[in-house]
This record gives C-alpha cells, structure tokens and sequence, in this order.
C-alpha cells in the first residue's frame, strides 16, 4: 500500500506560473563514486534483474543529487547521469546518501476523470497504477536540463505509454513534488483537457510492433518492446484510484491536491 504521505509539494519561486517557466535551476555535477564492494553488489543486483525480466532499463537516467535553495534566484537541482541500475544502492546505503529519482508525470483530464495507467510486466514496477510519464534521461550532448528539455521529455513519455500526441509547449508545470525517503523529484505537468474515448482509441491501437518503433533500438536500451501501460483507467476522485489496486507513492497526494483545487 502506498506511504498517503510519501512526498512533500515544494512551493518555487517565481512558481509554476503557466508561462512555461518551472522556475527551477539545473546544474550537473560529477556521478558519485562507488566502493569496489558497492560497485560489485550493484553488479550482482543488476544480473538478478536481468534473470527475472531480460528487457528491464539500464538508463542512462538523470539522478538527483540534492536540491538548494539559494537567498535569491531560482531552486537549484544538482544532478549526474547515471544508469539506472544504481537504484540498487537504496539498498545499500542510508536513505540521504542515496541519489534520487528525477521523474516527469502528465496530468491528462478527461470527460471521465484524469488518466492512470498500470504497468506492464516489462517495467520496473509491473502492476502499479501510476500517471502517464516516466525518468528524466540526459538531454543530448548539446542541449541542456532545463523547462523545454522536462516538457519534451514529458510529452514523449505520453505519447509512447498512451498514443496521444500533445506539443510540448501545451503542457502546463502544474506541481513539483519531493520524495521524503530519497529526495527523488517530480515535475507533474497538466495537459488540456481531451476526450476520454480518443485516449483509448490511442492506446489501443499501440502495439509491440508499433512501440517498438517509437523507440529506437528499443530491445537494445531495455525499455521493452510493447506498451509500458497495458490498462488504462479514468479516475474521479483519490478513492476511485485507490481502488485500482497499488499505485506509485507520489499519486495519492497529487490526486488529492488535483481534486481540491478550485
């Protein structure tokens, strides 16, 4: 079951304003050094994982490594590269000297309620019901972690879990959310309202074949060859989702907040 108080919303400024600005900074940093005994327990969890799933992810994926708030200017996020089979030092070492999570989500709303998705048994978490988005990967060689990079990432991550097609510039920052264990963060992005039946039509009609494309070199990187969301689910309330079965830590809250808002 999930922690209902998993995360904390961390209030930015200038704020998620609307304007496209998430009013955060991002500065990169070196990835963090490995013990030879972590390194080979890290190893050795990474080849359990492939025995039980050969198409688990391998990243790379951007890690948080801390968050600042300076006296003036924006939130500042210090991330590394890292691939993602150093999850496995969450069980390794204490939760505040773990690298956390950097994850986008989208808030797509609907004549139904907001979409869920659960996932597939090809993913990290097969069976969890979470919104449609997933791990924040580097930006390429020449470009930056910045707002366009986490709303492009976002609306590709949409567009491979569900089928729909929504411009990036069309998404609105609307939260951000810290994880209280490992400081993982989440930038949770609203989409204009659509229409519930084009959705399913739209992830329908996705397919192993079809998924495949979208990604390039797909069974290569480990994302799978099929739809990372094999159901999809419309909820009116934080109850409905609940009874879905298990959901991702973050999602009670943000439901909770979604719902309440004016």
């Amino acid at each position: 079951m999930s922690d209902p108080h998993a995360v904390e919303f961390l209030d930015i400024a200038p704020g998620l304003d609307g304007d496209g600005d998430i009013g955060v900074g991002f500065v990169e940093e070196a990835r963090p050094e490995l013990t030879s005994w972590e390194q080979s327990e890290v190893e050795r969890a990474w080849q359990e994982s492939l025995a039980r799933n050969p198409t688990v992810f391998d990243g790379p994926v951007a890690a948080v490594l801390g968050v600042d708030r300076p006296p003036a200017g924006p939130l500042s996020v210090r991330w590394a590269p890292m691939p993602y089979r150093y999850r496995a030092l969450r069980r390794l070492r204490p939760p505040g000297r773990v690298p956390g999570s950097l994850y986008v989500t989208v808030l797509v709303p609907t004549e139904s309620g907001l979409v869920v998705g659960r996932g597939s048994p090809d993913t990290a978490n097969p069976g969890c019901w979470t919104l449609p988005g997933g791990a924040v990967e580097p930006p390429a060689s020449d470009g930056a972690l910045d707002a366009a990079e986490l709303r492009r990432q976002a609306a590709r991550e949409l567009l491979e879990e569900t089928g729909l097609r929504v411009p990036s510039e069309e998404l609105r920052p609307w939260a951000l959310t810290r994880g209280r264990r490992f400081g993982s963060l989440g930038f949770h992005f609203l989409c204009p309202t659509t229409s519930g039946e084009l959705v399913r039509r739209r992830h329908a009609a996705l397919s192993p074949a079809r998924d495949g494309g979208a990604r390039a070199g797909a069974a290569q990187d480990g994302h799978g060859t099929g739809p990372e969301l094999d159901a999809l689910a419309f909820v009116a309330s934080p109850a409905t989702a609940a009874a879905l079965g298990p959901t991702a830590d973050y999602l009670p809250q943000l439901l909770r907040r979604y719902f309440s808002s004016p």
